[in-house]
């Protein structure tokens, strides 16, 4: 499994009369934490599926395209760029790229800051939320990423990835401007859903390698019961402050374009396969989205892959070669109905045991991904299952 440089800032958000006055930072600390390639893929091919129109061909690309800029390892290296075929990609291509990596990062950092479990803990975009939340949280403006459902209470997540050209992958001691802005949007948004608690990730892809800024707020469920012991060098002490500007009363809720750019996924119209009618055509909660949007990619597969707790899987090995030769195979699978999974399984996928190589394995809900190095043998279906099941 390969690493990311990450760097934690602590966060509060001083309050007067009128509401939030300012933000001030303070490093935590700095080191390596594990990113698996699979759930990185796994996170971004299950927003394709969840959309209205699914075209598995376009799920194939947008994967094959985006682990072509990425280079993994197989044991604990760094996540490589291949920062020269990103430079010469359109501004929309190295957004794509920037943004994906910045969603799975930022998950990645969720397993290893806060223990949260892939399978076994909630985990809802904010584009189809369960049907218990749905009106909980306003449908234009500001949106979060991700909505990750832990014990302590829901955490919302903000994801962000960016191109850096510097020496020095993280920006110097205090922030950037970018990320000061999304702060002071994050905040007004948690403020206005009765201070509901967040984090965000702030991603940099370079030469250097990947990066990232982890913010959490003072507080929170992400601090308290945060994960230390990955932290090779500690954090400065000097904080980052800076003031949060008032809302202009005169003036109504400020559109955040790049939130609008598409509306969420409850408020569009839903594709349905032909012949089905009545309850089957309404897919009028997010539990119905979600199954609807799983049956049309598992019936457009063609034939079963294997088994995972007597539940069939179907779906395609594909080789991400689309900006030059392959270093990645890649599985992507979707189960014919939900299993039930043991922690213990996933619990050890997370803490490779001295000798023994781990697989590159996410499940989440319906959709199996496994990535694979290219030249190796594939892994067999027996050792998938295991690890993915424990079966």
């Amino acid at each position: 499994m390969s690493t990311v440089h990450a760097r934690v800032w602590r966060f509060t958000v001083e309050k007067g009369p009128a509401g939030a006055e300012a933000v001030q930072a303070v490093e935590v600390g700095q080191g390596p934490i594990p990113v698996s390639l699979a759930a990185l893929v796994n996170i971004n091919a299950l927003a394709c599926d969840l959309r209205s129109t699914v075209d598995q061909r376009v799920r194939n690309h947008e994967i094959n395209l985006l682990l072509s800029y990425l280079d993994g390892d197989t044991g604990a290296g760094p996540l490589g760029v291949d920062c020269g075929a990103l430079d010469s990609s359109s501004g929309h291509i190295r957004r794509f790229v920037s943004e994906c990596t910045g969603l799975g990062v930022m998950t990645a950092a969720s397993e290893t800051l806060f223990d949260w479990k892939s399978g076994t803990d909630g985990l809802a975009s904010f584009d189809v939320l369960p049907d218990k939340l749905v009106g909980a949280y306003a449908r234009t403006g500001v949106r979060p990423d991700l909505l990750y459902d832990l014990a302590a209470g829901p955490l919302a997540g903000e994801a962000r990835g960016r191109r850096r050209d510097a020496k020095q992958m993280l920006p110097a001691v205090k922030g950037t401007a970018d990320q000061r802005k999304r702060l002071e949007k994050l905040a007004a948004w948690s403020a206005d859903h009765s201070d509901h608690d967040y984090f965000m990730s702030w991603v940099w892809l370079g030469t250097g390698g990947v990066y990232v800024d982890i913010f959490l707020p003072e507080g929170s469920p992400a601090t308290a019961g945060l994960k230390t012991g990955w932290i090779e060098q500690p954090g400065s002490q000097q904080p980052w402050r800076f003031p949060v500007p008032r809302p202009d009363p005169r003036r109504g809720v400020e559109a955040d374009p790049e939130d609008d750019l598409d509306p969420p996924l409850l408020m569009r119209k839903i594709d349905v396969p032909d012949g089905m009618v009545g309850d089957e055509a309404s897919a009028s909660s997010a539990q119905e989205v979600v199954d609807a949007a799983m049956d049309r990619a598992f019936g457009r597969e063609e034939g079963p892959l294997g088994e995972l707790g007597d539940v069939p899987v179907r779906g395609t090995w594909l080789r991400a070669d689309a900006v030059g030769p392959a270093r990645h195979e890649v599985l992507v699978g979707v189960l014919g109905e939900r299993v039930p999974l043991d922690p213990r399984a996933q619990r050890r996928r997370l803490q490779a045991e001295p000798g023994r190589h781990r697989l590159d394995l996410f499940l989440e809900g319906r959709m199996l991904t496994v990535v694979h190095p290219v030249g190796e043998p594939r892994p067999s279906w027996g050792q998938i299952a295991e690890e993915a099941v424990g079966a």
